[in-house]
Formats: C-alpha cells, sequence, structure tokens
C-alpha cells in the first residue's frame, strides 16, 4: 500500500475522530464524517468524505467491504478508500458497514436493502440526481453487482448506479466451481431468507446471482480477479465477462498476480486503482 497513505491512516487513528479534514497533498483535501446512521442498527453506518470543493463532485463512491457475508468491516477498506481519494479528489466517497449474516439471519433482503439505505442518505446529502459507482471486494463485490443489476427487490434508488467495481466477487453462486468455496454450507442456507416471495418462473437460487439478472440496461462494470484465488476461482472472471457481453454492457476486466487479498498489496493496488481512473474517464 502507498506509504504516504499509510502514514496518514496512522496520524488519523492516532489524533482520533475530532480531525475534520483528511488532507492528501497536491491541494487534496476532503471533509470527513465517521460513523453516520443510515438505520436504526448499530451496524447501519458509514464513514463519508467529502471534497473541499464540493461544486466539483462527479460522483459518489459507495464502497463495501468484504468477509463472507458474515464478517468484515469499513475499516477493513479505509487505506484503499484514502488512496482512491488521493487519485480521484473530484468525487465524494461512503465506506459503509451493513448488517452482517449470521446463524439467525439472512444475507439478503438484509444487505442489499442496507445499500439501498446508505444510498438514500446519501442523495439527501447531495443532490437528488446523483450518481453513484458501487465498489466492492468478495462478498461486498458480489453485493454491488446485484444491487447494480438486479431487479426483483424494489431498491429506491437502483435507476442512480453510473457503474461497478468488481474486485474478486463472485458472479454466478450456481456455477460448479463455486461449490467449492470454503463457507458453501453457510451460503446455501443463510443467502437468502426463504420466506421471500417468489414467481413461478423464478427460485430463491436465481435471485441472489448477478449473472441471472445482467441484461441490456446494466451498469458499466470493471472486474479484477486474482490469477492464484484459491476462495473465488478465476473462471467467475470469464463467465461474467460473457455475460455482460452477450448483453452489450461495456465492461472491463482484469488479473492481478496473487491470490484473494493481494489486490490490496502495495504492487497491484496501484495498477487497480490507475484502470479505474480510466474507466471512469470511459463512461463519463
Amino acid at each position: 500500500m502507498n506509504k504516504f497513505i499509510g502514514i496518514l491512516l496512522l496520524i488519523l487513528l492516532l489524533s482520533g475522530c475530532q480531525k475534520k479534514t483528511v488532507n492528501l497533498g497536491k491541494d487534496i483535501s476532503f471533509d470527513k464524517e465517521m460513523n453516520l446512521s443510515y438505520g436504526a442498527d448499530s451496524q447501519q453506518k458509514l464513514d463519508l468524505y467529502i471534497p473541499k470543493n464540493k461544486d466539483s463532485i462527479k460522483g459518489i463512491f459507495v464502497i463495501i467491504h468484504g468477509g463472507g457475508w458474515r464478517a468484515g468491516d469499513k475499516s477493513n477498506l479505509t487505506f484503499f478508500t484514502l488512496s482512491l481519494m488521493q487519485k480521484l479528489p473530484d468525487y465524494a466517497f461512503a465506506n459503509i458497514n451493513y448488517r452482517l449474516a449470521d446463524a439467525n439471519s439472512f444475507v439478503l433482503p438484509n444487505q442489499t436493502n442496507d445499500i439501498d439505505r446508505a444510498l438514500g442518505l446519501l442523495v439527501k446529502r447531495f443532490n437528488p440526481k446523483s450518481k453513484f459507482i458501487l465498489l466492492g471486494n468478495s462478498a461486498g463485490a458480489h453485493l454491488s453487482m446485484l444491487y447494480g443489476n438486479n431487479s426483483f427487490f424494489d431498491f429506491k434508488h437502483h435507476n442512480k448506479i453510473k457503474a461497478v467495481v468488481n474486485i474478486v466477487g463472485p458472479a454466478d453462486l450456481l456455477h460448479k466451481d463455486f461449490a467449492h468455496y470454503s463457507d458453501y454450507d453457510f451460503v446455501e442456507k443463510h443467502m437468502i431468507d426463504m420466506k421471500t416471495p417468489t414467481t413461478t418462473d423464478l427460485t430463491n437460487l436465481d435471485i441472489p446471482n448477478p449473472v441471472y439478472w445482467i441484461n441490456e440496461k446494466s451498469p458499466p462494470t470493471i472486474s479484477f480477479y486474482g490469477n492464484n484465488d484459491q476462495v473465488i476461482p478465476l473462471s467467475q472472471k470469464s463467465i461474467l465477462d460473457s455475460t455482460l457481453n452477450k448483453n452489450g454492457i461495456y465492461n472491463q476486466s482484469f488479473e492481478f498476480p496473487g491470490g484473494h487479498l493481494d489486490w490490496q498489496n502495495e504492487k497491484n493496488s496501484p495498477f487497480l486503482i490507475q484502470k479505474i481512473d480510466e474507466f471512469l474517464k470511459h463512461i463519463q
């Protein structure tokens, strides 16, 4: 990870949450608001970073952490968020937590509803015409793709998604390769509340599956997968690419060297950020 960002984060942690401004050098600074509530649950919190020059905001990144849908925290992506902010100072950033699944609860619809709630707060803070870039890793990437494409749930802000950034996310939960996922038993039992009503031609297996929902109106998507990922198989990349291409959706995808978590290392992280920057310039 960029050493400057690492030192900056250490300073921020030592100074606590009193500091209202994040200075990233080269006249780049953001106002920050930490742990804003977007719902009644203690997990429904987000950290918000707003460029000092608010008139120049091109869009709002919504950062969605991974953790197998039942672990993880927004703090896991603070380093990466700060690095993105340094490269993309004309965007606002919201790094969110969401309600985690456990033995007595489900991933869906709770977690996609939380994304919708978080977007609702941001729409009120910014502009009803705000456009969002959903960026998630692993489980967070799955949720990003699902929210950006799924038309089954009654999302209020579904049409405000400008793009999806998918980092090592499972795109096809039904593919045989994904069945080797170490926590597959939990996914099978806790991915969706089986009381969710379905039509006669739609199953509870279809609803959580991003590739099922991709259509000609899906948002532009950029994806990154590790060439030695033992958690999310590289085959998910080709499945997603094929589905997006078949539906005529502008997309890019890249492999990086390493495993499931190596996208954040000092070598790969700058590569991802550069490609994200170039991708956004194509879809302005």
